[in-house]
């Protein structure tokens, strides 16, 4: 039997995201209502700007002051989708006091203090739901807290940007350069005027800190993710990624030591095998890879941001807090019982593509191998190319540590007969 009283929702924010909620939450009412078992009611909008038109919103529901809102005591569930650390963070620990369970979409808020927000809706005894926080529509963090549950994930491997993926497709299908890839992005609105925190990876980092966190029952922080942009990255790498039979992806890569006694969270560009899975992503989608123990391997792909794949993660969500406080129950909070370390980077272990410019001449092949010998890094293959007294030499790896790694590339720098080191390369996925 439905209730006839409302359950209120304020809503903070009103921009890409915020307005398609409120859409959404008007046009399908009568669903949303047959779904939770009680009406679900906008009763307030918060914006920084009152006076914009917002299609859709009542305006007599629109208010600057989102501290008093989310203090009125008669709000159910609070939607944050103003992004930032402040004031969405103390907006939201204010809202677990006046008795509202929270949806958000804040990737960098839950990277930088997950655990602390978690504390405070423990506390309160309400919920705190953000599978909007990674990878827009895609389901991905309610799989990983409770139908993998049961499970033990040992890696998550990701493209979890849409703005990067597209970049580096570009640069892949047409040979455009990074700049090139990047202004087209922007004309067409894939990336912000300010494109940093995507190219550079900070956005995926985010992520990254949040799906490993679920995923090892650790709690994992930004501060702890490894991080490299994707400005770097040429024409001429993916003309060497193609040679291998590979493309060129910004990836998300969370992985269990295999001792299982730590675990690592990294961003950074990585060349990845065409057969597998996620070489096939294409322009601005998402997909995240998982490994386990007992379900194997499974691939969630989609839609990765934009305002309706974003507000229908929300929305599933705030069906699911409904659902919650209609029963009197909360769902599934932090998991960190586990508690495992997490490693730098240098420990991490995996294959590199290294491009050097080197003297043509004999000798120098048998030099740059001795280096990596003595440095415990096992060569797989190598390519030499020379003409007029300069070559390049290119040198696939087989599995090493990222510490063994770069005392190889400090030594190589050294030797008289290497110019340079044109680019280094992780080869992810095998």
């Amino acid at each position: 039997m439905m209730r006839t009283r409302p359950l209120k929702v304020a809503l903070l924010g009103c921009g890409v995201v915020g307005s398609e909620v409120a859409r959404i939450m008007t046009t399908h009412a009568d669903d949303l209502a047959a779904r939770i078992g009680a009406p679900v009611e906008l009763a307030g909008v918060a914006v920084r700007r009152p006076g914009k038109v917002r299609e859709g919103v009542d305006p007599a529901l629109v208010t600057t002051d989102a501290t008093a809102l989310v203090k009125r005591g008669d709000i159910d569930v609070v939607v944050e989708v103003i992004g930032g650390i402040e004031p969405a963070r103390a907006l939201i620990t204010t809202a677990f006091e006046h008795g509202a369970s929270v949806v958000s979409a804040n990737k960098a808020l839950l990277a930088q203090d997950g655990a602390a927000l978690h504390a405070a809706a423990e506390k309160h005894g309400k919920d705190l739901y953000y599978e909007a926080a990674v990878a827009g529509a895609i389901p991905l963090i309610r799989p990983l807290r409770e139908s993998l549950a049961g499970d033990k994930v040992n890696r998550v491997l990701g493209i979890v940007n849409g703005t990067t993926n597209f970049i580096l497709d570009k640069m892949d299908s047409t040979g455009a350069g990074y700049q090139e890839a990047l202004d087209e992005a922007t004309a067409l609105g894939y990336a912000e005027a300010d494109p940093t925190a995507d190219v550079e990876g900070f956005d995926a980092a985010a992520k990254a800190a949040i799906l490993a966190g679920i995923a090892f029952h650790t709690r994992v922080r930004l501060d702890d993710v490894y991080r490299e942009g994707m400005a770097e990255v040429t024409a001429a790498d993916f003309a060497s990624a193609k040679e291998m039979g590979c493309t060129i992806k910004l990836l998300a890569i969370c992985e269990r030591a295999a001792d299982g006694g730590s675990v690592t969270a990294r961003v950074h560009p990585a060349m990845i095998p065409l057969t597998h899975p996620l070489a096939s992503v294409r322009g601005a989608y998402n997909a995240v890879f998982v490994e386990s123990d007992a379900s194997g391997q499974l691939m969630f792909y989609g839609p990765g941001a934009g305002g309706s794949p974003t507000a229908s993660a929300v929305l599933g969500d705030l069906v699911a807090v409904c659902r919650n406080r209609l029963n009197g129950a909360t769902g599934p909070g932090e998991s960190a019982y586990a508690a495992l370390p997490v490693s730098g980077m240098g420990e991490v272990v995996t294959r590199y593509h290294i491009s050097l410019d080197v003297a043509d001449k004999p000798g120098v092949l048998a030099q740059v191998a001795t280096v990596f010998a003595e440095h415990g890094v096992s060569i797989d293959t190598v390519r030499q190319q020379g003409k007029d007294g300069e070559a390049s030499l290119v040198v696939v790896t087989h599995r090493a540590s990222d510490a063994a790694l770069v005392g190889t590339v400090e030594a190589l720098r050294k030797l008289d007969t290497v110019r340079g080191v044109a680019s280094i390369m992780r080869v992810e996925g095998e």
